[in-house]
């Protein structure tokens, strides 16, 4: 096998053994506490308001040829340079700095989507599961020999009837409280 060969196939072992393969299942917990482990480590992690988040947003909307564009500007002029306060190498490491943590950014949204669809299935599951053992507690409560299951059914029923109660509409600050008509005391002339 020549060198260069041989030097290929290390790389793609080393990079297979560089990954982290998966041993067994994580708990959440373990996966909790490793996210909060990464995310103490992570650069920059000042938390924006959500305003604060919405005008950022707003502005890197810029279109990629127009970024792109601006930023050659600075290449050209030294003027151009001096005035944003930024050589043009800081400004393209900037660039290719936020290209690779959008691909972080998109690898913890598939991971997100992931569990959270993980997650629905089990809460599928399980209303599926307590559907069932209602169903077939509310059979064996019609029959007295079920003395145990019955309190359990009836306990569903309340529940179930105070959820689908409509709640009342709260009132917000500053807007009157709804006004009922109360009689006026009646005067003697």
């Amino acid at each position: 096998m020549s060198n260069a060969i041989q030097s290929t196939a290390n790389t793609t072992t080393t990079r297979a053994a560089d990954t982290p393969q998966p041993t067994t299942s994580l708990t959440p917990e373990v996966l909790v506490d490793q996210l909060r482990v990464i995310r103490t480590t992570l650069p920059e992690n000042t938390p924006l308001t959500p305003k604060q988040r919405a005008a950022m947003r707003k502005r890197a909307l810029t279109p990629e040829g127009i970024l792109q564009a601006s930023i050659n500007v600075i290449g050209v002029s030294d003027v151009v340079a001096s005035a944003v306060g930024q050589p043009l190498g800081d400004v393209r490491s900037l660039q290719d700095e936020s290209n690779r943590w959008t691909t972080v950014e998109d690898e913890l949204k598939a991971l997100l989507n992931n569990v959270s669809d993980a997650n629905l299935i089990r809460k599928n599951r399980l209303a599926l599961i307590a559907g069932q053992a209602y169903g077939v507690g509310t059979q064996l409560a019609r029959d007295p020999a079920n003395v145990l299951v019955t309190p359990h059914v009836q306990e569903i029923k309340r529940l179930k009837k105070a959820a689908n109660r409509k709640k009342p509409q709260p009132t917000t600050p500053g807007s009157p409280a709804p006004q009922h008509p109360v009689d006026a005391p009646k005067v003697e002339a």
